[in-house]
């Protein structure tokens, strides 16, 4: 039975190399998948999901406003199609959550996505919000803050290395910019002693 799946975390936690894992094991056994990133976010390519670790793949990409009901349909007619994987899910629209939902119960096909919770100013970002709301099963994937607890926040950085509370919700970055923190580290990152 297929589900709609949704693995969060904060950054640099390993959900890329989750999913990319998963892609493969489904490939190992002779099934096609159908990898999904934003079209916006090409820090390791255009349209392609890749890893720190070193790991990558090539992808299709989903834009703003795009149906992925329509997308996923189009894609199942060219041919079997045993799962769906969507990278950087948290830039989903809540819209498209829905169409992500309606093509697992109606075509039949499970999607798993993978993404970020919270944002810099611990704010869900909407795609997430809407993936905690609709998702059958969720999974965190776990990294862990500099003292060793459950990281569950991310702070950004600015150019000077301070931390951040303002601006917009998304900026494409990585290690550079971003810094995966728990509650407590995040809190006196921001001042919110």
């Amino acid at each position: 039975m297929a589900k709609l799946y949704f693995n969060y975390s904060t950054m640099n936690a390993g959900k890329s190399t989750v999913l990319l894992q998963a892609a493969h094991n489904y490939g190992e056994r002779g099934m096609e998948v159908y990898l999904l990133t934003a079209a916006f976010d090409d820090r390791v390519g255009q349209a392609r999901i890749a890893s720190r670790i070193g790991i990558g793949q090539e992808a299709d990409t989903f834009a703003k406003g795009e149906d992925l009901f329509a997308k996923l349909a189009a894609r199942m007619n060219e041919g079997p199609v045993a799962c769906v994987f969507i990278d950087e899910a948290q830039f989903l629209e809540a819209e498209q959550v829905w169409q992500l939902a309606r093509a697992v119960d109606d075509l039949g096909v499970p999607v798993m996505c993978y993404g970020l919770r919270v944002d810099f100013r611990g704010k869900l970002f909407p795609g997430s919000a809407e993936l905690l709301a609709l998702a059958d099963e969720m999974r965190e994937v776990r990294t862990i803050c500099h003292c060793g607890k459950k990281a569950t926040m991310v702070v950004r950085n600015g150019p000077d290395g301070k931390p951040l509370m303002d601006g917009d919700q998304v900026l494409i970055g990585g290690n550079e910019t971003y810094v995966s923190l728990c509650r407590r580290h995040w809190r006196e990152a921001v001042g919110d002693a």
